[in-house]
């Protein structure tokens, strides 16, 4: 039995938590260069937790040149067992307006800039992501969303863009015909390289606005857009109070084997395996590197 550290990825307009005790900012360093910032470190309702600003404090960095292998694996050197990842999105259904919360079960990942795995060659690995958010995280957000009446809903499809610019009408629209529900631009490979480090995923995209589908869209003024994304950013702060107690305490196994994620996965022969790339991989895969 494991206690349970948990990680906060905060999006747009989410620079830090309220209520942490005994915090301090802790530079981490990683095989994999600089992560966004300074992680936060601090306890919340006596569960230890890691906060990490996912653009880096004051948001100087864009999704595609964010260091999403660094900002993994500094979790994961920093002991998190369970990441709750905070996005601010657009929404593609007229039923999610802005303000509303939405637990994403699924992706489609359209980015195209960015490096997506820990592994390469030298030593290859296939990690499955059909069920891709944990599932006992999503129960845990979704629980404490209704508990302090969010406006949430539980389930959806996020396609994830390239950016930095957002889409055309005809992609919206082609995204709107894939049943997606939310669009944004930073949770892949985010929730792969979780995967492939064994740390249980969760997300909650937070609707800015409606993207260009929308009638209404042209309408949306900048200020309009930035007034919600500090009102979501305020009520993602109350979410993580609410939900963090529920991770409180020690931890079995994750029932959706998030934590076993490498168990089957390693494809190269212990022989043929590249040393340094290993060497960098201790805390991402030290687990089953050790054998």
């Amino acid at each position: 039995m494991a206690e349970t550290v948990l990680g906060i990825i905060g999006g747009s307009g989410l620079y830090d938590i309220d209520g942490l005790e005994d915090k301090t900012w802790r530079r981490v360093p990683t095989p994999w260069g600089s992560p966004s910032d300074a992680l936060l470190f601090g306890r919340l309702a006596g569960v230890r937790c890691v906060f990490l600003p996912r653009h880096g404090r004051g948001h100087p960095t864009s999704p595609t040149h964010l260091n999403y292998r660094a900002n993994i694996d500094a979790l994961k050197r920093s002991g998190v067992t369970d990441i709750l990842s905070l996005s601010a999105v657009g929404s593609l259904k007229a039923e999610l307006p802005p303000g509303h919360f939405v637990v994403v079960d699924q992706f489609i990942d359209r980015s195209f800039a960015r490096e997506k795995s820990f592994f390469g060659d030298g030593l290859v690995a296939h990690v499955s992501m059909a069920h891709p958010v944990c599932t006992r995280l999503g129960d845990a957000l979704e629980a404490a969303a209704r508990a302090i009446d969010l406006p949430v809903a539980r389930g959806g499809t996020y396609l994830v863009m390239e950016g930095p610019q957002f889409s055309t009408k005809a992609e919206s629209g082609l995204y709107r015909s894939w049943d997606c529900s939310v669009i944004g631009m930073t949770n892949m490979p985010e929730a792969k390289l979780a995967r492939e480090a064994e740390i249980c995923y969760a997300t909650v995209a937070m609707v800015t606005d409606f993207d260009c589908w929308h009638p209404d869209h042209d309408h949306v003024t900048v200020d309009a857009v930035v007034k919600v994304l500090f009102e979501n950013a305020d009520k993602a702060k109350a979410l993580v109070k609410q939900a963090v107690p529920a991770f409180g305490g020690e931890r079995g196994l994750c029932p959706c084997g998030c934590d076993r994620a490498l168990d089957n996965a390693l494809i190269t022969a212990p022989a043929m395996r590249a040393p340094e790339l290993m060497a960098k991989l201790d805390a991402v895969a030290g687990r089953v590197l050790a054998g």
